[in-house]
């Protein structure tokens, strides 16, 4: 008899009789001090005859992790803004059931958590991913105590596990060269969905789901995506340049399959494209001046390579291969150009669907630092005549899409 621990649990347990038979009792705390106090008032109760053993059956239930999902589900689901929200959010339920589904919520430790961010992080996953799928487990923690499925206790528990530090720092995008080199190196049927990446900066998710009759106007030039495919279940309207409009009147479209990107073999679109992109960006050349920026894409099937640079004259080498880069890195791509082409942050910001103007402030010093080099282009030099070095720039964010890549089939009527 006594308080104990068991080995899957950091609470303190309580072991008694009553009446010659053993009872086994949860404290529902870590708190020694805590647990003891609960223990003399349950000792006192026998003792006084308040307590008996059919009270356990009308004791508050014990409820699963799994039980709590279940319910958390049934409760959120429709309150989520988009269909796409209410996925994604299942996604993460469903992993957290596949770690912890059978364990009692009232059961959980601080320890058990960190050991999952852990675990996480191991896997694979980055920081902010794992903070944003704890933020949906804490978001059920904080229902199940509304619910008075969690006790205070184990509340405390959950919110001592501390979110992961996150840099933003990163912001990888590529040159238009390198953007080209990309679309050259795609299959056909990935080159017009990362070309609408590139072109809007819309989410893949976003893309993947594009319905001709309710997403596309080419008639008036603009995508509309619907609350029920964005991210954060908002309108937004993207405007389609030249380049992504070759690119969409080149689909085949089909009468009986609604989706502008699709899967021929089925007629539903296309799950992902992982491993397509991966393979595009193994074989993508850039050829790179090795004194100036010079850059130039290298073209499906080229053989050869610029042996001196067209600008400054030194030597070119071949760049296979573009690293650290994501489909999601896409619409850093798309922003990047558009700021640097002097499109306001707000615009940016709205093209993106950005929640706040605080998440697009993170390409605004590209503004400031391509200013600087596109006036370090001139040079008044004492005593000679005015020098103005560069290219004329290309429409600040048409993509070319064609080229090298194999001629898309049958123009879309939408």
């Amino acid at each position: 008899m006594g308080l104990y621990r068991r080995k899957d649990s950091s609470v303190f347990w309580m072991s008694f009789t009553k009446d010659g038979r053993s009872y086994n009792r949860s404290t529902g705390t870590e708190d020694r001090a805590i647990a003891q106090k609960t223990y003399d008032i349950l000792k006192g109760k026998i003792a006084m005859g308040a307590w008996h053993p059919e009270m356990i059956k009308e004791e508050k239930r014990e409820w699963t992790f799994k039980e709590l999902a279940e319910k958390y589900v049934e409760y959120k689901a429709p309150r989520l803004k988009s269909q796409a929200s209410v996925d994604n959010e299942k996604s993460v339920i469903n992993m957290l059931i596949a770690e912890i589904g059978e364990t009692e919520v009232n059961m959980i430790s601080t320890e058990g958590l960190e050991k999952l961010q852990s675990k996480m992080l191991s896997g694979g996953n980055t920081p902010a991913t794992v903070n944003r799928k704890f933020d949906v487990l804490k978001n059920m923690f904080s229902k199940a105590s509304d619910w008075e499925i969690a006790g205070d206790e184990t509340m405390k528990r959950v919110r001592k596990v501390k979110r992961i530090k996150v840099s933003n720092s990163r912001l990888r995008y590529l040159s238009k060269e390198e953007s080209q080199a990309l679309l050259n190196a795609c299959l056909p049927h990935l080159m017009p969905i990362v070309a609408t990446a590139l072109n809007t900066g819309m989410r893949l998710g976003e893309i993947l789901n594009l319905q001709w009759d309710r997403h596309v106007d080419l008639k008036h030039g603009f995508i509309l995506l619907t609350e029920d495919i964005t991210k954060n279940g908002t309108r937004r309207e993207i405007p389609i340049n030249a380049a992504l409009r070759s690119v969409l009147q080149g689909l085949t479209r089909r009468l009986d399959v609604p989706y502008v990107f699709y899967d021929p073999s089925t007629g539903k679109p296309y799950k992902e494209i992982k491993h397509s992109f991966s393979s595009a960006k193994k074989i993508a050349v850039v050829e790179k001046c090795t004194k100036c920026d010079y850059q130039k894409a290298r073209l499906k099937g080229q053989a050869g390579i610029t042996k001196q640079c067209p600008h400054c004259g030194s030597e070119v080498v071949e760049h296979k291969g573009i690293n650290d880069y994501h489909f999601h890195d896409n619409r850093h791509t798309f922003a990047s150009h558009l700021v640097m082409a002097g499109v306001d942050i707000t615009t940016v910001s709205k093209l993106l669907g950005h929640k706040s103007l605080a998440m697009t402030l993170r390409y605004a010093h590209l503004a400031q630092s391509h200013t600087v080099k596109a006036v370090g282009k001139v040079d008044f030099s004492v005593g000679e005549n005015l020098c103005l070095r560069g290219e004329k720039e290309a429409d600040y964010y048409d993509f070319t899409t064609l080229g090298s890549n194999q001629p898309l089939t049958a123009n879309a009527t939408a």
